[in-house]
């Protein structure tokens, strides 16, 4: 079977992925993202995962490609990747005491098929204090990552509760619905 495509060059979602030991290669998608002016940010993620997936799949005919995209929701206002140490203050500042929404999004497409759903994740902050948060952020950088955390890592010490139905989704990749889009497409998994 060729090898399926991650449209994408994160390693989180690359190491996801690998579990479930098929083929695998990674194309940088070359796509915008920035948000449209209104855009909910469950409708962002969706768009998002589509479009990398769409266009990696046009520079790959026959080929079934993977796009992926999570944007964290908090109030309904989307947070991105916080890109430096102050953007990740800001954001874990914000976010302390609170309960954000992580809506990760995923598409498996060939040519002019296309499979896709949407993972909704709650994550409740824990008020976090100035002080921690400096701590955590210089321990883990988390300056690629959506809402300033890696879950697998010790961001899991800034939550009170995550509710969700697939811990892989809150990573970056629900690999449950990707599994049963990838069976759809004709894969076969144990």
């Amino acid at each position: 079977m060729t090898a399926l495509l991650l449209a994408s060059t994160s390693r989180y979602r690359r190491e996801l992925l690998e579990r479930l030991g098929l083929p695998l290669e990674t194309a940088r998608p070359e796509v915008d993202e920035t948000p449209t002016p209104g855009e909910a940010p469950r409708a962002l993620a969706i768009r998002l995962a589509a479009a990398k997936a769409a266009e990696v799949a046009a520079r790959h005919p026959g080929r079934w490609v993977i796009g992926s995209d999570q944007v964290a929701d908090l109030n309904g206002a989307p947070l991105g990747k916080p890109g430096d140490v102050a953007g990740a203050h800001a954001q874990l500042a914000t976010m302390s005491g609170q309960t954000v929404a992580f809506h990760t999004a995923v598409c498996l497409r060939r040519d002019a098929q296309e499979l896709a759903h949407c993972d909704l994740t709650h994550v409740r902050f824990r008020p976090l204090e100035a002080a921690e948060i400096a701590r955590y952020v210089a321990a883990e950088q988390p300056l690629d990552c959506a809402g300033s955390f890696k879950c697998e890592g010790l961001g899991i010490t800034l939550f009170e509760a995550i509710e969700n139905t697939d811990p892989t989704a809150l990573i970056g990749l629900p690999l449950i619905a990707l599994s049963g889009l990838l069976r759809q497409a004709g894969y076969r998994l144990p």
